[in-house]
């Protein structure tokens, strides 16, 4: 579980296959092999790791589903290690699991994303969404696109400053939407 607070921006280093190299420094302190760090939002293991470096596998519905796959080499990527039981829900709930990938309609401050079908109906005004592992707040919700105000803070420390048009983005809606949804499903007929 994590909270959609960035705690540092790295790099991307290489793709050998199913294994990803990514530089880091903060993140590396007290992590250990076996341990969960979100990648742009994207749960990965860490499988093997160095003094500034971290490696995780990657499966083939990760690379499917996400935006891992189009990284080059130097691209800066968010960092967020998972939340420990002691920590502060400053975000939101976010699982690291990618629902699909959406395109930068406009970059921030007044960022606006188009999602693929079907997502939309997961965010709601004032709702939570995360975008490359980024917790942010949804407004100007329409079919198929939303908007979020990033602060200044966020452009600084997170990637999201970076984005140009139709660059892709990695998104996960919130998890209590989606079992709301599938709670009242055998209510409403949509068997």
């Amino acid at each position: 579980m994590f909270t959609g607070l960035i705690e540092e921006v790295g790099s991307f280093v290489s793709n050998d296959s199913e294994r990803f190299r990514f530089l880091a420094n903060r993140i590396l302190e007290g992590t250990a092999v076996d341990d969960s760090i979100a990648v742009n939002g994207c749960c990965l293991t860490v499988v093997a790791l160095g003094e500034d470096w971290w490696e995780a596998d990657v499966s083939d519905e990760t690379v499917h589903r996400t935006s891992l796959s189009q990284l080059s080499v130097g691209d800066p990527v968010n960092f967020e290690r998972a939340v420990r039981y002691s920590d502060r829900l400053g975000g939101h709930m976010v699982q690291g699991h990618v629902d699909g990938v959406g395109t930068v309609i406009t970059s921030g401050p007044d960022l606006r994303i188009q999602t693929p079908k079907g997502l939309d109906r997961y965010l709601v005004e004032k709702g939570s969404v995360a975008v490359d592992g980024v917790s942010l707040t949804c407004f100007d919700v329409h079919e198929n696109s939303f908007s979020a105000a990033l602060i200044p803070h966020t452009l600084a420390v997170t990637t999201l400053g970076t984005y140009s048009v139709g660059d892709s983005v990695n998104i996960e809606v919130d998890m209590i939407a989606k079992y709301v949804e599938r709670l009242l499903t055998p209510h409403n007929g949509d068997n």
